[in-house]
Order: C-alpha cells, then structure tokens, then sequence
C-alpha cells in the first residue's frame, strides 16, 4: 500500500491534457501545486533547524541582560534607601545631644533625605537601565557607533539650548547634597530674602515678611545667607545722658538680664547671659552703651525688642534717661529760651512808621477867616 505523498506525487506526474487557449489568447497563471508547497515547507523547516540554536542563545542573553539590570537596579535602590535611613537615624541620634540646637527640623531632613533619594535613585536607574539596553541592541548585532555619536550630538545641542534648566538642576543638587539651607531656614539668597517653604531641584520657595511668595530659580542664587543656622546675636544700643552714673546703669542692666534670663519662654531663646560690653561711643552730651546676648537662630530680632522694653521700664523706675540718639538735646523744659518773654517788634511803636500814620485819627481842619 502506497503512502499518500507517493500517490499524489504520482498524480501530479500524470500527464494531463493541455488547457485549452482561451479566447482572447492570453495563459493563465500557473496554480502552485502541492509539491511547491511541500518544498517551500521543507525549506522553512529546514532554516528554522539551521537557525533555531541562534535564536535561542539571543534570548537567553537578552534574558539573562534584562534579569541581572533588573536585580542590580533594585539592589542599588535598596542600598540607597538604607543609606538615606541611616543618615536620617544619625541625625535623629545627635538630637538629644549638646549639638542637637544646630540641626535643621524633622521636616527639613525629611525633604532634604527624600530628595537625596530621589536624585541618586534616578541617576543610578538612568544608567544601569541605558547600559542594558545598548547591551540589548549589541546581541542583534546593531552597529551602536552611529546611534552612539547621533546621541552625543543631540546631548550637546540639548545641553546648549537648556543651559539655564542644567545649570539650575546642577545647582539645586549641591545645595542639597551640601546642606546649605532647608524647610524652615530663613535665608538671603540676593534675590529675595525669607523663609525657606520649599526646596526643589530646580526652584526654591521662599515666603516674604509680607506672606509673598518667592519662586528663585537655584542657578541664579550667587550667595546664600542662611540666617537660621547655629547661633544669632541680639544687641541693643541704650543711649543716655553724659551726665549719668555708669554704675548705676550697668547695675540696672544687669538686673534686666538676670530677670530676662530666668522667665519662659526667654531662657530657652538665650542660650548665653545677656553681657553689657560697656561704652560702645560717648559724646558730648550722651553716651551709648551696648547690651549683647547670644540667641537661637532666627530670635535675635524678638530677643532685641523685649530687651528694649525691659530696659525702657527699668530705667523709668530707676530714673534714668533715655535720649534720643548721639545727637541728642536738652529737652525745651530745661534750658528756657530768653527771648520767650520778649514781644515782637511791631511797627506800631514807630511813630513815623506809614502803619501808625495811617491809624491816627484824621485832624479836622480850619477855615480861613475871611479878608478885610
């Protein structure tokens, strides 16, 4: 019993009668038989045998490219996470320390932490992620030197017409990586000056003593004054009288002191004894002493006001005056003016003055006696 294939390859090899011309003299187009199938079949079948161990050794090593970048991408990311988690119980363990006044907030080390973060974990993703796929393209056998050089090309056009956006995303990671200031900080950054609402890596948020909002772009700032880290100093400039008795002032101020020191909530912004640095000027007619005190960042300027208060009510129960600045005077009370009881000229006391002709009363005037 013949197989299939043999009966129908001898079918196909059976002389069959010639088609008849059609009408208009034309051939028709030669239907494939089953043996060109059957070829075409063999054919594919035997490239895919030839071909099939190239393929698969590609996508066991496209595989293996994709597995190891993303295990190494995750393992990267978890060891940064656990290194900004250390940084952040770091900080938190000084807190309870002599040096735990210097450091910035919670907040602030939060964001400052989160931002850290966020930066290292996009860098190291951009390049474990970029370097698996040009390994990718290298197992097709891409040529990547063009590709290569058409991306250097378009990174420097990209990098000269975004200059300013690299220069400010540049910047704002220094300033963060450096800790120059935070959430909370105020700060002069020569722009615009308040208190620090937000820290980006491109724009800073700064909110005014007005309640404005300010928007600096981080490649702009040139210098930064950060007004709430380490220690501030209050001082108060007390102008009195030359004539004074420096004892007694210095005795009064240094019980304004000792009384400020003690109360709540002052004693927790002073954080050394308010001095009196003695005669910071004297002149003439007064003398400037300088009171001093070192505070919290940021309370110098409330430290100063109250002090000016307390001084102002000590000195008016100890009778002390308080002139008003270096070039002060004698109150008008004190030194009476001569001139006060002297009246004014006036030009009716001339007699000949045109006023006091043209007040006098009219003379009547006489007639002549008649002629003889």
């Amino acid at each position: 019993m013949s197989s299939l294939p043999a009966a129908l390859l001898a079918a196909g090899a059976s002389p069959s009668p010639s088609p008849s011309p059609s009408p208009s003299g034309s051939t028709a187009p030669a239907v494939p038989t089953l043996q060109d199938a059957q070829e075409s079949a063999t054919n594919a079948a035997s490239w895919v045998e030839q071909n099939w161990s190239t393929w698969l050794a590609m996508g066991l090593q496209i595989l293996l490219i994709v597995v190891v970048a993303v295990a190494l991408r995750a393992v990267v990311r978890r060891a940064i996470t656990k290194l900004i988690d250390r940084m952040n119980r770091t900080a938190q363990a000084v807190d309870g320390s002599a040096l735990g006044g210097l450091l910035v907030n919670a907040e602030r080390r939060r964001q400052r932490a989160a931002a850290i973060g966020s930066v290292l974990r996009s860098v190291a993703s951009f390049l474990i992620l970029g370097t698996a796929a040009l390994m990718v393209l290298g197992t097709f056998k891409i040529n990547l030197a063009p590709l290569l050089a058409s991306a250097g090309v378009a990174g420097v056009a990209i990098g000269f017409g975004a200059r300013n956006l690299v220069t400010d995303f540049l910047s704002g990671v220094f300033m963060i990586l450096e800790d120059q200031y935070g959430v909370g900080d105020v700060i002069d950054a020569g722009v615009a000056t308040g208190e620090v609402i937000e820290v980006g890596l491109r724009v800073t948020k700064l909110r005014g003593d007005s309640g404005e909002i300010w928007y600096v772009r981080n490649g702009e700032v040139k210098r930064i004054g950060n007004l709430s880290q380490g220690w501030a100093t209050a001082g108060v400039d007390v102008t009195v009288k030359a004539s004074e008795d420096l004892e007694r002032v210095k005795a009064t101020l240094d019980e304004v002191a000792e009384k400020m020191s003690k109360e709540e909530p002052w004693h927790e912004m002073l954080w050394g004894p308010v001095e009196v640095l003695g005669l910071d000027s004297v002149l003439i007619d007064s003398m400037v002493v300088r009171v001093s005190a070192r505070t919290m960042p940021g309370k110098s300027v409330t430290v100063e006001r109250e002090l000016r208060w307390r001084i102002k009510r000590a000195f008016d129960a100890a009778s002390i005056r308080i002139v008003g600045g270096a070039t002060a005077v004698e109150d008008q009370e004190d030194t009476p003016d001569p001139t006060a009881t002297v009246a004014a000229p006036s030009a009716y006391s001339n007699a000949d003055s045109p006023q006091t002709a043209a007040a006098s009363p009219i003379a009547p005037q006489r007639s002549a006696p008649p002629a003889k």
